[in-house]
This record gives C-alpha cells, structure tokens and sequence, in this order.
C-alpha cells in the first residue's frame, strides 16, 4: 500500500486555493474552452459519494429559452425574498448583486438521482439523505477545481427548485439541488462580497465546535 504525503509547499497553495474560493456574481463574458470545462467535470467525479453511487447529475443549460426561463425564475424568487426584509436590511438586499445569470458563459443545473442502483443502496438505508451530501461534496469539489483554473463559480440559490426542474425537462425521479455559474470572475477579492458590502461577516471556527 502506497500512501501519498503532499509538501509544505503544496499545503500553503491549498490552504491558498481555500481562502480565495468565493461565490463569484460578477463574471466576464469570456468563453470557457469546452476542454477547460471537460477536464473540470472529470475533476468533479473524483468527489466522495456514500457508496460510491455518484449521484449527481450535471445538465449543461446552453438553449437561450431555457436560461431566460431560469432568469425569470430567479427575477420572481430575488422579489419574494426582498419583501421579508424591511428598513437596513432591505436596502442593503435590493443592493446586493446576487447572481450572474446574464454574464457567465457557461450554466449548469445539478441534480440527485435518488434512484441510482450505482452503489447497491451501500451506506444509505437509514439517511438517504447522503445522496444529496454527496452532490454537494461534488459541487465544492467542482468550485475548488475551477478556481485552480483561474475561473469562479456562483450557485444561485434564490430560485424555485419545482420551477427550475420543470423548465429543465429532466428525468422525474433527480431532485434539483443547485443552479451554477461559470466563468472569468471580473474582479478577484479575497475578502467574502457579502462580507465587504457589510451583510454578514464569517463566524470563528471555535464558534462552531460544540465540546461533548
């Protein structure tokens, strides 16, 4: 058995890569070379899965009708979300830039497919749940990827999942998990967005350690 350490120097890159991983909302227009975007994907299977089912399911939104709808889907839930803050904090909101729908040359909406036999059900029977852990362990593993390339990635989270599925015509049985954003970041800050526009700062990790 061969076990593989990393150097120091590889350890500083990485914790690097992990501190400049932001949820890019500016992107340029520039298009990705579809190799670029291969390679990523074949990096993004390489991801933990419960199993190894690798569940997810990646679908390239490229048809302008299909994007426009997503557009108007995110449109409808940005406002929803707006009437629930008042004062400040929806000032602040209706200031935010929260996607990149309209820039990013390349969208990908992610899927679980709860019913894979990939796996054989191995580690799954009493939390399911693990399924849709695992494609998310494969978009993190996908957004690491792509800014080692120097590309960013922004998941648009203010969507209607139902909505989105439907425009999408996918199989009925994926469960829709995320909607992405591809492409050159038009700005890089190491600093979070939401952080430097002043809606929330990062916790301390000790914060979020509960001693038992």
């Amino acid at each position: 058995m061969t076990e593989r350490s990393f150097g120091k120097e590889f350890q500083n890159e990485f914790e690097a890569l992990l501190a400049w991983r932001r949820d890019v909302r500016q992107f340029r227009t520039d298009p990705i070379p579809a190799e670029t975007v291969e390679h990523l994907l074949d990096l993004t299977n390489l991801a933990p899965s419960v199993g190894n089912a690798q569940p997810w399911r990646f679908v390239s939104v490229d048809a302008p009708e299909r994007r426009a709808a997503i557009i108007a889907n995110f449109q409808r839930a940005n406002e929803a979300a707006l009437s629930c803050y008042e004062g400040e904090r929806a000032e602040l909101y209706a200031r935010l830039k929260l996607a990149g729908l309209r820039e990013a040359p390349r969208h990908f909406a992610v899927f679980c497919d709860e019913t894979t036999p990939q796996g054989a059900g191995l580690g799954r029977l009493t939390m399911p749940e693990t399924l849709r852990y695992s494609t998310v362990l494969a978009i993190h593993t996908l957004w690491l990827a792509a800014r080692a390339q120097g590309l960013g990635l922004g998941w648009v989270s203010i969507i209607d999942p139902v909505a989105a599925t439907a425009s999408l015509d996918v199989p009925a049985d994926w469960r829709f998990v995320a909607y992405l954003c591809l492409g050159l970041p038009a700005e890089d800050h190491l600093e979070p967005e939401l952080q430097r526009k002043g809606w929330q700062a990062r916790e301390s990790a000790c914060r979020q350690v509960l001693q038992r």
